[in-house]
């Protein structure tokens, strides 16, 4: 085939296109440039997509023996991902921007690319494994072999269309390890090159100050659960549900436990913080259903709500119909810090059978 490998200048991607190349792909490297500032450095394992990200890709890609290319995709990356970002916190949510960009850029913006100049399909060193196995030979969704790294779940989003069309080649690989011991043979320079962690486009690591400085000051109140002002903030998007810490809270709880954020609610810029048992829930709603196959009421099935939760035994309640546009997921077990926005990923085993965005928690 001939397959664009996507290359962010880490390890994974470049043996990703490496290992495409030997098997006989005509493969093409490309690094997406997302980010806005053309100055923007890399500190350590915080930020991608910079200048240095770009030169490691382009000498894997020497090494690799394949063409090179940088495509600017800051635009997109810009409107789809981090003003996304920003108003979903605005409004009170907890979005995953990995989800996101894997959604919106990767496997839409990159895809639709690649399809307008002919390639038949994508490569990433992302891991997770795409088999013939969903209905009528369909391509499913796997997580990878190695469990530590799977990405199955921010992959989820893009669907049996764009997964059809795409290549994972690390994901029967055993661990790290082993791919690094592969670039390594391979004389990739990129092999003792740390991972990427956190928001990409918050290299410092600070979200709380990012979404500070991007949004703008909004006071309001910290409140308990009957509405007794315990405290002021200075905007409801430095909180999200399940938060522990940074409350702006001075005095104990009169139990002397601790309190967590269990509601933000942007219009009346209240956080209302309680006890951890208010954090839990058995009822899921979710809307902007994504599915790899039919679903149908009272299928078992295991749920995850974040990137490296566990998955949960779980039964679908009901599914969305006219008239009532959400899907609806009962929990065998309770999980705690359900936020609206996060993504919801429904599994058979190590398949993905849907994804969705979160609601709220009914219960």
């Amino acid at each position: 085939m001939k397959v664009l490998a996507a290359m962010s200048g880490g390890v994974d991607s470049a043996v990703a296109a490496a290992r495409a190349a030997e098997a006989g792909h005509e493969v093409v490297g490309v690094h997406m440039a997302l980010s806005t500032s053309r100055e923007a450095r890399r500190t350590g394992s915080r930020g991608c997509c910079t200048v240095e990200d770009a030169e490691d890709a382009r000498r894997a890609a020497e090494r690799i023996g394949i063409p090179f290319y940088v495509w600017d995709l800051s635009a997109d990356f810009h409107d789809l991902v981090v003003e996304d970002f920003l108003a979903e916190y605005a409004a009170g949510r907890t979005p995953n921007p990995c989800v996101r960009c894997n959604e919106r850029i990767k496997f839409a913006s990159l895809l639709e690319r690649a399809t307008l100049l002919g390639f038949d399909a994508v490569c990433t060193g992302h891991y997770a494994s795409v088999r013939a196995e969903g209905p009528g030979g369909a391509a499913s969704l796997h997580r990878s072999r190695d469990a530590r790294k799977d990405q199955s779940y921010v992959l989820a989003v893009m669907g049996p269309e764009a997964a059809a069309r795409s290549l994972f080649p690390l994901g029967e690989m055993e661990d790290k390890a082993a791919v690094r011991a592969e670039a390594r043979e391979r004389r990739l320079g990129v092999s003792t090159k740390p991972d990427s962690y956190d928001i990409c486009f918050i290299p410092d690591g600070d979200t709380r100050g990012f979404l500070e400085r991007s949004l703008g000051e909004a006071p309001g109140e910290v409140v308990d659960t009957e509405g007794a002002v315990l405290g002021h903030h200075r905007g409801t998007h430095g909180f999200t549900v399940g938060q522990r810490k940074g409350l702006g809270v001075q005095r104990p709880a009169e139990d002397g436990r601790p309190r967590y954020v269990v509601d933000v609610d942007p219009a009346s810029r209240r956080v209302v913080i309680g006890a951890s048992e208010l954090l839990s829930t058995t009822e899921l709603e979710a809307t902007d259903l994504v599915t790899f196959e039919e679903l149908e009421p009272g299928r078992a099935v295991s749920a995850q709500i974040r990137a490296h939760g566990e998955a949960v035994p779980a039964r679908v309640a009901s599914i969305p119909s006219e008239g009532e546009p959400l899907l609806r997921v009962h929990l065998e077990q309770p999980v705690r810090g359900v936020a609206a926005g996060q993504t919801l990923v429904l599994y058979d085993g190590d398949r993905v059978l849907a994804a969705a965005t979160l609601e709220r928690r009914t219960a």
